[in-house]
């Protein structure tokens, strides 16, 4: 399967424009809300209609502007899982996923998929209950059954974990990574969660304001977001504008100190991981006082500010495990900023 995306869809004070192609895996739409990665996914659909562009599903145009051509949803054999999973609440589960079965199959042939089907997602026994009488993930395992009795091209997943609390959250992680590898096509999943997007996708496609700023595979945009909004989205916190001086010198100006690197072109930000600080001299050493002290579940945040920066200067966070921290624990301390872990950031 290949599925090849380049649309604009225009609102007052927001245009979405965004391109890119996807194979047989999970490209993940990472971004903000209201960044458009949903309307992305309806667009593919067919729930939305573009205002101009193309979209090609395995060799089969489903939208093209310049040739009028516009299939309908039901055509498009397109899996499309809302956030709320948009079960019907007055019919059973075993009604639902039958709504979902292709309208081609018929009679006998179409029960035995929705038991099939049933059956994969485990919920035989729970068929003839109400959604009100399922658990959160009981829910979206009939959800995801109805998407997949139809026997989609792609199946595409809108924050399928929102509404679920942590703990439910990881296990029906697990759930669904396993149905992504039994079904073996192309996967989109939109989310604002980075850690869910680099445990369940193969790619990573940041969108920022209704266009694409990166993709590529999660390794590589995690290591080299690119911009200053996805490194953020990328769950950077330590982020500061820069002044060049040289090409091998610049300001930190929110942190008010200075750093030595191999500036690249057009970097005008700078971003380090917190758990990339290492304690102690080395390269872009600075004596830091410690401002406060965060207590995590299995690790601490210690902020810091350079003695050297100005009073205003935004602190940078040092995130490590509790044990270290216990070593190191002391009211001003040097810590270094190792110039393979800097960030080089633009726009």
């Amino acid at each position: 399967m290949a599925l090849s995306v380049d649309i604009e869809k225009r609102f007052k004070g927001f245009t979405l424009h965004i391109a890119f192609e996807a194979g047989d895996e999970t490209l993940a739409l990472l971004g903000a809300s209201g960044c458009g990665k949903s309307m992305t996914l309806r667009c593919i659909a067919g729930v939305e209609k573009p205002d101009g562009g193309r979209i090609v599903l395995d060799g089969e145009t489903l939208f093209d502007s310049e040739k009028h051509i516009d299939l309908s949803p039901q055509k498009r054999r397109v899996g499309l899982m809302f956030q709320h999973n948009a079960l019907f609440p007055q019919m059973t589960v075993r009604q639902n996923v039958r709504c979902g079965a292709r309208r081609g199959l018929k009679g006998k042939e179409r029960e035995r998929a929705v038991s099939e089907a049933l059956a994969a997602f485990g919920l035989s026994e729970l068929q003839n209950r109400l959604p009100a009488q399922l658990s959160g993930g009981q829910q979206q395992r009939a959800a995801l059954a109805r998407i997949l009795v139809s026997q989609p091209h792609i199946l595409m997943l809108d924050e399928p974990f929102s509404s679920l609390d942590s703990h439910l959250r990881f296990r029906m992680e697990q759930e669904v990574r396993q149905v992504i590898r039994h079904f073996g096509k192309t996967v989109l999943l939109v989310s604002h969660n980075r850690d869910e997007v680099y445990r369940m996708a193969n790619r990573v496609a940041i969108m920022n304001s209704g266009h694409l700023e990166s993709i590529g595979t999660r390794a590589e945009v995690f290591a080299h977001p690119g911009t200053r909004a996805s490194c953020a989205l990328t769950g950077c916190k330590n982020i500061s504008a820069i002044r060049p001086v040289d090409g091998t010198h610049a300001d930190a100006l929110d942190w008010g100190i200075p750093l030595t690197l191999p500036l690249q072109p057009e970097t005008d930000a700078v971003g380090i991981r917190m758990h990339s600080i290492e304690p102690g001299e080395g390269e872009n050493a600075f004596r830091c006082k410690v401002t406060e002290v965060i207590e995590n579940p299995f690790s601490t945040t210690v902020m810091l500010h350079p003695v050297m920066a100005p009073p205003d200067a935004v602190p940078i966070g040092w995130e490590m495990e509790k044990p270290a921290w216990e070593r190191l624990k002391a009211g001003e301390l040097t810590v270094h900023l190792p110039i393979n872990s800097i960030l080089q950031l633009k726009g």
